[in-house]
């Protein structure tokens, strides 16, 4: 009986228990390679999916301001978030602002898409466009009698959708980085 008991409990603890070795063959020269390259290619993909992703939200948010634009100029004022500013500012100055917010969103668009090593550049610039939006509509949120937080994202939208999208390029960035340095870290095997 005690034979049996321990033959269960060494052929249970035997399925379940970690390897106590290494593997002791190292990968040959053309399998790391082969690793390397399906670490590429994975992460090509995903980069241009991300990236595509946030562009499209980004033209979603592009094409909502240009249908406010559209309502400004057709028949003005008749948009709540536009209304509150009727006595403060002319139409013109907001179909100004949301077409500085439309500039944003596409060079931060242009940025996420554009294939070179200069496209961060457009995206700091439509950051910087998203500052001077900002600016503008605090400056004109905290000249009404009541702040209005229904409004909050006519000047944090533009800004968060441009720093979304250096946040975004920095990660993918960082992750082509790591797939260069494991590249950087391949040995040479040498069969004896």
């Amino acid at each position: 009986m005690k034979k049996l008991a321990r033959k269960l409990k060494k052929s249970q603890n035997d399925d379940l228990s970690l390897p106590t070795r290494d593997d002791p063959a190292p990968m040959d020269t053309q399998e790391q390679e082969e690793l390397v390259r399906s670490f590429e290619k994975s992460q090509a993909q995903q980069s241009r999916m991300w990236r595509a992703l946030f562009a499209s939200l980004l033209f979603c948010f592009a094409a909502f301001l240009m249908h406010s634009i559209h309502q400004q100029v057709s028949s003005p004022w008749e948009l709540r978030f536009h209304a509150y500013f009727m006595e403060e500012m002319d139409s013109w100055m907001i179909i100004s602002a949301d077409w500085l917010a439309v500039v944003a969103c596409s060079l931060a668009i242009k940025g996420l898409l554009h294939n070179s090593k200069h496209h961060r550049r457009w995206i700091w610039f439509s950051f910087l466009t998203g500052i001077i939006v900002a600016v503008f509509w605090l400056y004109y949120m905290l000249r009404l009698p009541r702040f209005h937080w229904d409004v909050i994202w006519l000047p944090f939208g533009p800004i968060s959708g441009t720093g979304l999208s250096l946040y975004v390029d920095h990660l993918l960035l960082e992750s082509s980085d790591e797939i260069r340095k494991l590249r950087g870290y391949m040995y040479a095997y040498k069969a004896s």
